[in-house]
C-alpha cells in the first residue's frame, strides 16, 4: 500500500488540492488553538491551514513523496510542523493533544483497532475529536474513497471506537466534495465532533 500512495501522491499536482477540508476548517476555527494531531496526513493540505492559524500541528503518514509534498506546501506558506513517517498499526505517542482530526483516514481490521485506541489515548480530556471518513454507502460512488466496505464507516463503529469520546456530533451526510482531483462529486460521509470525557 506504501507505494500504492507514492505513486499517487508523485503526481505534480497535489491531488486532493492544497485548500483544507471545508469540515475540518469549520470545525477548527471553533476550537481555542492548541496541539493537533492529524493521522493519514499525506499532502499536508490540513496540516498547512492549522499551522497557518497558529496551532502547533504533528502529522504522520507512511508516505515520503507524501510527506515531501506536505514540507514543499508548508515551504510555501512559511509555516512548519512535525510530519513523522510511521505506519498507522505502529504510531505511538506519549504527547497529549487538544484535538484529533480524522479526514478521509481509512484503515482496516486490526490497524483500525490499534490506532483508534492510541488517538483516543492521545487526546486530552476535554480534547476534541474532528472526523469526516466516507461511509459504507460510499460504495459504488465515483467521487473518491476506497472500493472496499471493510475500509469504510458506520456510525457505530466511530462511537464504538471511541468508547471515552462524547460526540456531539455523528451523523451521515450526503455531500458534494470539490478537493483536487480525486474527491469530485456526491459522496456519502460519516461527520462528527466529540470531547473526550476523562
Amino acid at each position: 500500500m506504501k507505494e500504492f500512495w507514492n505513486e499517487r501522491y508523485g503526481q505534480p499536482v497535489y491531488v486532493y488540492g492544497k485548500a483544507p477540508n471545508p469540515y475540518f476548517a469549520e470545525q477548527l476555527k471553533k476550537l481555542e488553538k492548541g496541539k493537533l494531531l492529524l493521522p493519514a496526513e499525506g499532502e499536508g493540505r490540513n496540516a498547512v491551514y492549522a499551522a497557518i492559524k497558529g496551532w502547533q500541528v504533528q502529522a504522520f503518514d507512511y508516505s515520503e513523496v507524501g510527506r515531501e509534498k506536505a514540507r514543499q506546501l508548508a515551504d510555501s506558506y512559511e509555516v512548519d510542523f512535525d510530519y513523522q513517517l510511521v505506519k498507522g498499526s505502529e504510531f505511538k505517542t506519549s504527547d497529549k493533544f487538544d484535538a484529533v482530526a480524522l479526514i478521509y483516514a481509512h484503515f482496516e481490521g486490526e490497524e483500525r483497532k490499534m490506532l483508534f485506541a492510541e488517538l483516543e489515548n492521545a487526546l486530552s480530556p476535554q480534547g476534541h475529536l474532528i472526523v469526516e471518513v466516507y461511509s459504507k454507502n460510499q460504495l459504488g460512488k465515483d467521487s473518491g474513497g476506497p472500493k472496499a466496505v471493510d475500509l469504510l464507516y458506520s456510525k457505530d463503529e466511530i462511537k464504538a471506537l471511541f468508547p471515552h469520546v462524547d460526540f456531539l456530533i455523528l451523523e451521515e451526510a450526503k455531500v458534494y466534495l470539490d478537493q483536487g482531483s480525486l474527491h469530485q462529486g456526491e459522496a456519502a460521509v460519516i461527520r462528527a465532533v466529540g470531547v473526550k470525557n476523562v
